[in-house]
């Protein structure tokens, strides 16, 4: 969680791309929750916590607007990457093992779900035990419940989440929001102005080779 202002350095966010490389997970994981052409000259790497204020500013205020202006036109590819900080929030665990669960279900099923934690955030991140409420939620954005359950009750379903913990740290995040962009970082729930900034200046490079 951080409530900075986002931290932004445009010369070193295009320079680093040609030297730091991270390895995400790959195949159908990353697939079923990202948004996007697989084949977009840009990836976004959303390292996100679902009970995190400010990852849902992000979600509901910036997120849209990106949609609309970079991924529905082919430029930019999001990928969400998992990086619930449990030492201040409890429930942001839970929420990631049922977010990966809904995911082998699909993209639809992961992205409804996806939309739904941040939109009803304030709602479970304050029950003392948000397990059913999850699962709800879940179910509604339109997951098989019974699967669900057998799949957040296994080890593997932690498992995929340390890995995406694990990438996180590799890409330099420490707080969420954190965005990797084409080798380096936004830190925060930056507005939509900081992402056209970025993303313009590295859509132009690209489209001059």
């Amino acid at each position: 969680m951080r409530r900075t202002t986002p931290r932004l350095a445009l010369a070193v966010l295009c320079a680093c791309s040609l030297v730091r490389h991270v390895a995400f997970a790959q195949g159908a994981d990353l697939a079923s929750r990202s948004k996007g052409r697989p084949d977009a000259p840009i990836t976004i790497y959303e390292m996100s916590d679902f009970q995190c204020p400010y990852c849902r500013q992000f979600a509901l205020e910036t997120m849209p607007v990106l949609e609309r202006e970079y991924l529905a036109t082919g430029k930019v590819r999001l990928i969400y990457i998992n990086l619930p900080l449990t030492s201040v929030h409890a429930h942001a665990f839970a929420a990631a093992r049922v977010a990966l669960c809904a995911a082998r279900q699909g993209a639809a099923r992961f992205w409804a779900l996806h939309d739904l934690l941040f939109q009803r955030q304030p709602q479970w991140s304050k029950q003392p035990d948000p397990s059913g409420y999850l699962l709800a939620l879940a179910e509604y954005g339109g997951a098989n419940r019974a699967a669900l359950a057998v799949c957040v009750a296994s080890k593997a379903s932690e498992a995929a989440v340390q890995a995406d913990v694990a990438a996180a740290a590799r890409a330099g995040a420490h707080s969420t929001p954190t965005f990797y962009i084409e080798g380096g970082l936004i830190e925060g729930a930056a507005p939509a102005a900081v992402f056209r900034e970025v993303l313009d200046s590295i859509y132009r490079v690209r489209a001059a080779r």
